[in-house]
């Protein structure tokens, strides 16, 4: 037997069972008796006093007021949209950000990922491998690049290229030498 035919035969089965006397024990659901709502008092607390208030405070909310009704017709409402700055915001930051672009310093050679398309950067931003090659060049020459030749190379805001240098830290592999001698060591080869 193959296993569409074995899952043909488990639905028959649960269908035979689901089906199995419908007819009868949706008749018996039917003509069971259906329980009694209980009976409605006048209020929860029992005395009389608080009901009369209660009903005579819904019969004054259902009334027309018409002194009130008069004032409100005498209301008028002039509403104006705003003229909404978002609109007319992005169009001066496009042609900024246009304007305000710079060429890309470093690239990854060749097309391994699809990045060749990229040739410039906004200003005040930087591509990945710029990034990498910033942060590795401030590990090695800290003194050389500096967080201000890093924010004047790339052109970055000073405290982006200081948060930089303070909270990024390149790839590192630091291999740890065992404390015994017994165990194995990988040589450089």
């Amino acid at each position: 037997m193959s296993s569409v035919e074995i899952a043909n035969m488990g639905s028959r089965v649960t269908r035979l069972i689901r089906n199995f006397n419908v007819e009868n024990r949706a008749h018996r659901e039917i003509s069971k008796t259906k329980p009694k709502t209980a009976p409605r008092h006048p209020s929860s607390s029992g005395f009389p006093q608080e009901d009369i208030a209660a009903t005579s405070i819904s019969e004054e909310v259902q009334q027309r007021n018409d002194p009130l009704l008069s004032m409100l017709k005498d209301v008028y409402v002039e509403s104006k949209d705003p003229v909404s700055q978002a609109e007319a915001v992005p169009v001066v930051k496009k042609v900024e950000q246009k304007m305000q672009r710079r060429a890309l310093k470093y690239s990854i050679p060749g097309d391994p990922y699809g990045f060749c398309d990229v040739t410039d950067v906004p200003k005040g931003r930087l591509s990945l491998v710029e990034a990498l090659t910033a942060l590795n060049n401030h590990k090695r020459l800290p003194k050389t690049w500096t967080p201000e030749k890093l924010a004047q190379e790339y052109s970055l805001d000073p405290k982006d290229a200081k948060a930089l240098t303070d909270f990024f830290f390149p790839f590192d592999v630091k291999i740890i030498p065992p404390k015994t001698e017994e165990t194995k060591q990988i040589k450089d080869s």
